[in-house]
């Protein structure tokens, strides 16, 4: 599973990923994105890591998550 990550103090506002996956990404008034949704399906990873790729100030990244398990 991947998990969606924000650096608001690298963001500068540019759209370019609500623009590529607006169910995940939205630029608010002040300029800052909030993330909608922060765990994709895997149906829905190209185009999160689409938008990931075009942040300009690389303020996004997709990072993995394993999976816990049970202690037997």
């Amino acid at each position: 599973m991947s998990r969606i990550a924000l650096d608001g103090e690298r963001c500068v506002g540019s759209g370019a990923c609500e623009s590529l996956a607006p169910d995940f990404f939205e630029v608010g008034d002040d300029g800052v994105v909030t993330v909608l949704r922060s765990e994709p399906a895997d149906d829905e990873l190209r185009d999160v890591e689409a938008a990931v790729r075009t942040c300009p100030t690389r303020a996004l990244d997709l990072v993995s998550e394993q999976p816990a398990t049970a202690a037997g």
